[in-house]
């Protein structure tokens, strides 16, 4: 340790790096999986809210501020 104008400077050592393979070499092929995953869920959520509203009534789209043809056009 060395002193400067009265302050300590200490040396540090980073271990928290990935080095080469560590499990930085799997983290990315993980998340491509949990993203796909996701985006399959998503799409699947997105179907299955058209199928229910492409059920519903002109009058009952109505009631909640929608018309058929917003149906295929919503963003979810």
């Amino acid at each position: 340790m060395t002193i400067l104008q009265g302050t300590p400077i200490m040396a540090v050592i980073d271990t928290h790096r990935q080095h080469g393979f560590g499990a930085g070499l799997f983290a990315r092929p993980a998340t491509a999986i949990w993203t796909l995953i996701a985006s399959f869920r998503a799409w699947n959520d997105t179907r299955l809210t058209r199928a229910s509203l492409r059920k519903l009534s002109d009058r009952e789209l109505e009631d909640i501020g929608l018309c058929r043809g917003d149906v295929e056009v919503l963003r979810f």
